[in-house]
C-alpha cells in the first residue's frame, strides 16, 4: 500500500510555500522523499521553511508576474508535480461592516485576482508546457469551499477567484488528460493560517455552527490529500475538486 503513495524523487514545485497550507504541502512532499522547490515572495519565510527540509530549493517569485513564473520553470530540470497554492485574501467578509460591495476598492480587487487567478493560470500554463512534452505530470490547485458555496466570512475577490480556478482545473484536466497529465483541486474549508490576517477574527465558539466537526483545521491536516493527488494512489483521478472542510459544506444546505 505504501507504494501507492510513493512520491520519492518526484520533482515538485509548491507556490506559496513559506507558510500555511503551502508549507504543509511542501513538508509532506519532502517527508516522502520528493525533490521540492519552495516558491514564495517572502524570502525570509522561504529560508526558514527550507531550513527544516534538507535538499529543498527556494525561489523568490511573484506568481502574478508571468515572466517571473516562466523563468522559474525554465530554470528547473524538469517537473513532475506542481502545487499552484499561492493565494491571498484582502477583504473582510461580505456581511461584515468593513466588507461588502461598497467597501471593495479597485486595488484590492486587482491584487487578489492577480495572485489568486492570474498566478494560478501562469503556474498551470508553464507546468503544462513541460508536462505535455514529457507525457506525464500532476497539477494540484488550491481552491476553496468559498469557490463552491456562499461564505459570509470571505470577500468578493477571494470567492470569485476560487470559483474561477475550479473551472480552470476542469478545463485543464479535460485538455491535458490525453497527454498523461492529471489536474485536480483541493478545496480547503477553514484552516488555521494567516491568509485572512487583515480580516476581523471569528470567535472560537462560532465554528460549531459553521463546521460540522466544530473546529478549525490545522495545516498538517491537508498533508494526506496532497500526497494522494501527487502519488500513484490518484491514478484514475483528474478534474476532481476535493473539499477538506470538516463538513463545512454540509452546513450550507443550499449547496
Amino acid at each position: 500500500m505504501s507504494d501507492r503513495f510513493d512520491v520519492r524523487g518526484l520533482r515538485t514545485v509548491v507556490t506559496g510555500a513559506a507558510s500555511g497550507l503551502g508549507l504543509a504541502i511542501a513538508e509532506a512532499m519532502a517527508e516522502g522523499g520528493a525533490q521540492v522547490t519552495l516558491v514564495d515572495v517572502d524570502s525570509a519565510g522561504l529560508s526558514e521553511a527550507a531550513s527544516s527540509m534538507p535538499g529543498a530549493r527556494t525561489a523568490v517569485v511573484d506568481v502574478a508576474d508571468s515572466a517571473a513564473v516562466s523563468q522559474l520553470f525554465a530554470d528547473l530540470d524538469g517537473v513532475d508535480v506542481v502545487f499552484a497554492n499561492a493565494g491571498v485574501s484582502r477583504e473582510a467578509g461580505v456581511l461584515d461592516e468593513q466588507g461588502g460591495l461598497g467597501n471593495l476598492d479597485d486595488d484590492t480587487w486587482r491584487t487578489v485576482l492577480g495572485i489568486n487567478l492570474d498566478g494560478v493560470l501562469f503556474t498551470m500554463r508553464e507546468a503544462a508546457r513541460q508536462m505535455k512534452e514529457q507525457g506525464s505530470g500532476r497539477i494540484v490547485v488550491t481552491a476553496s469551499t468559498a469557490g463552491i458555496g456562499t461564505d459570509p466570512f470571505v470577500g468578493y475577490s477571494y470567492s470569485a477567484t476560487k470559483a474561477a480556478v475550479i473551472m480552470l482545473v476542469r478545463q485543464a484536466a479535460f485538455e491535458l488528460a490525453r497527454h498523461g497529465v492529471h489536474v485536480n483541486a483541493i478545496a480547503p474549508g477553514p484552516f488555521r493560517t494567516n491568509i485572512g490576517a487583515g480580516a476581523p477574527p471569528i470567535p472560537d465558539e462560532a465554528w460549531e455552527s459553521i463546521v460540522a466537526l466544530g473546529r478549525l483545521a490545522e495545516p498538517e491536516e491537508l498533508k494526506g490529500v496532497a500526497l494522494l493527488l501527487a502519488s500513484p494512489a490518484s491514478s484514475f483521478m483528474t478534474g476532481a475538486v476535493i473539499p477538506v472542510d470538516g463538513g463545512q459544506l454540509l452546513m450550507s444546505h443550499g449547496v
